[in-house]
């Protein structure tokens, strides 16, 4: 289970002094794990980006082959002060991450070190702006995707799971969490059935999954309307790209307080940590690699969905 560790985190960052030093902090004990902050200011404010290294007993970090696994909390901000008091909803994607980190740092603590490393990044901001959208208003950021990109996805990572609250639509109408088919280079390609079976095996519920269209993966900023930016970090890698959409049954803002669920988020963070366990031994792939191959050959290349076009 994880959700003590989704509880320590949702206190920590429920509050207006919530900083990348409270991520720090959280994690000092666990020796082997490496957090770095970088503040970085934009136009609206500034945030602090976390990253933290899980390192594994087999993995690149070890001179090892086993792969990385890259969890990225995706937000505009945890908090819209002073326009709103406390936790916002927005915030479920850096608690889910952050407790999916404390979930495996514990767990080296107790003996099960993964083969591969873990790269677990997001970044925390209390006073974000909010900005509208339909059906309902979301959070904005301090700072542009190409920013969130550039500190949340790194080469080594061999898949990304973007964990984002996704409850200000129409489209998903359940309570709990949802993934997203696998984005590659342009290509939307099927739903993982690995994917599919862990998701049932932690949430003991049939799979729910949630439609993503062209203009989901492509940049923001072209103009174009998004489902929200859970699947923005796939622009910014040639790694396979899951979204996994922390949800609602009700039309929820963004920008909204009391309206995050830990039970909810502990079990994103609980998909995350046992997608980490099998990835990096080689028993979970993001998508078919020989399926992918032919996708190429009959139709070429849709890397160009990844750059910023301007009409």
């Amino acid at each position: 289970m994880s959700l003590a560790q989704t509880l320590q985190v949702f206190e920590l960052f429920d509050s207006a002094h919530a900083s990348g030093q409270t991520v720090v902090k959280l994690l000092a004990a666990y020796d082997r794990v490496a957090v770095t902050v970088t503040k970085i200011s934009g136009p609206k404010g500034a945030t602090d980006f976390v990253r933290i290294v899980i390192p594994g007993s087999a993995g690149k970090l070890a001179g090892g082959t086993a792969p990385t696994l890259g969890i990225v909390g995706r937000l505009g901000g945890i908090g819209a002060r002073p326009t709103r008091i406390g936790l916002v909803s927005d915030a479920d994607g850096a608690e889910a991450a952050v407790a999916a980190a404390l979930k495996l740092a514990h767990m080296q603590t107790q003996g099960d070190t993964l083969p591969g490393d873990v790269v677990v990044a997001t970044h925390i901001c209390p006073d974000a702006p909010t900005r509208p959208h339909e059906p309902v208003d979301f959070m904005d950021s301090p700072v542009d995707t190409e920013d969130m990109n550039a500190h949340e996805v790194s080469d080594e990572m061999d898949a990304v799971l973007s964990i984002d609250t996704t409850k200000g639509n129409r489209i998903i109408n359940h309570k709990g969490f949802a993934i997203s088919p696998t984005v590659k280079q342009g290509y939307i390609l099927r739903v993982s059935d690995d994917l599919l079976r862990i998701m049932e095996m932690t949430s003991g519920r049939p799979a729910v999954t949630f439609p993503i269209t062209t203009q989901d993966i492509t940049p923001y900023g072209n103009g174009v309307y998004h489902l929200n930016s859970i699947l923005q970090p796939s622009i910014a890698t040639t790694a396979p790209t899951v979204g996994v959409a922390i949800t609602a049954e009700s039309v929820v803002p963004g920008c909204g307080t009391g309206a995050s669920h830990e039970t909810d988020i502990a079990a994103a963070a609980k998909f995350a940590v046992e997608v980490a366990k099998e990835f990096s031994r080689g028993t979970c792939s993001f998508f078919d690699a020989d399926e992918y191959a032919l996708l190429h050959r009959l139709y070429g290349s849709l890397a160009h969905l990844q750059r910023r076009q301007t009409a």
